[in-house]
């Protein structure tokens, strides 16, 4: 469901008419409270329903509805760890609103980890011409270099290599990974962390048998014929990863959590209070996010 007074409710709406309620042989459950959808046109039985109630107001959230919202998340993972859902497609939710009533998670991706046990759960922005994942995410740019470390460099590329294998298809998986200063640091001249941090990293992957090219600069790995030599991105902060992906995809980009034990994928958008129920949201990317989440589901041979 996400947040109701943002336009997560209707995209999903939308995006349920338009796939005809069915993906992939699979039947499409909203995940929330029915009343938020009045007026959508959906039809009962599209509903798995939460206890917890919300009252949609456009444009205006309500820290009484944060109880539905999680709830709801809550309830949709549950499906999937039980084998009764293939996969999970969040809609945006409102953080702030969130942390209002105590939620202690800065996102959807900390909280599935919780909720699923995950050790670690990556981000990954997926399109059609290229797919990246941040090392680091929604932190102050000041904070990124003392949050880069190999081994955080190491156990990112390998779930994310892991993931191109299991989620996508791709038996031989190239990850390209970005420098963090300018120029990938120019041998030192321009900052130290290519050559004593990110450098050793890619050495160990390639010594496990990975095809991991760099410390590449990032102002120009993003180019055509650069995309072409990998399969994914590495990006050391988070306007690094999101800037190409939202240039070249923007409609179609899919946020996918990476390292769970189940599927999940979101639109790669926000709430847009500003035109929730004015007509102008457009479905392209939950409709992405929902089809990406049935190949996945595919993939892994789920029912």
């Amino acid at each position: 469901m996400g947040e109701p007074a943002g336009i997560g409710p209707e995209v999903a709406a939308t995006a349920f008419h338009a796939l005809g309620g069915v993906i992939a042989n699979r039947a499409l459950k909203i995940v929330g409270d029915p009343t938020v959808f009045a007026g959508m046109g959906l039809p009962a039985d599209a509903f798995v329903p939460t206890e917890a109630h919300a009252v949609r107001v456009l444009g205006k959230p309500d820290a009484a509805n944060a109880a539905a919202t999680i709830e709801a998340i809550a309830r949709a993972v549950a499906l999937c760890l039980a084998g009764e859902a293939a996969g999970l497609i969040t809609a945006p939710i409102a953080k702030h609103v969130l942390m209002q009533t105590g939620f202690a998670f800065p996102g959807h991706t900390d909280y599935l980890a919780h909720l699923t046990g995950a050790k670690r759960a990556v981000m990954m922005l997926a399109g059609a011409r290229l797919r990246v994942v941040p090392l680091t995410v929604h932190v102050p740019l000041a904070a990124v270099p003392g949050l880069i470390t190999s081994e955080a460099i190491l156990e990112t590329a390998e779930i994310t290599l892991a993931a191109l294998t299991r989620d996508f298809g791709i038996a031989h998986p190239r990850l390209a990974v970005a420098g963090l200063n300018p120029h990938a640091g120019e041998s030192g001249a321009l900052g130290a962390e290519e050559d004593a941090i990110i450098a050793p990293a890619i050495a160990e992957l390639k010594a496990r048998g990975h095809c991991v090219l760099g410390p590449l600069p990032s102002d120009t790995m993003f180019h055509d014929e650069a995309r072409a030599q990998y399969d994914a991105a590495l990006c050391m902060y988070h306007d690094q990863a999101l800037i190409p992906i939202k240039t070249l995809s923007f409609w179609d980009g899919v946020n996918v959590t990476l390292g769970l034990p189940i599927v999940r994928t979101s639109p790669d958008h926000g709430t847009a209070f500003t035109i929730a129920g004015s007509g102008q949201a457009d479905p392209r990317s939950m409709i992405a996010a929902i089809q990406m989440a049935a190949q996945m589901a595919d993939a892994r041979a789920l029912s």
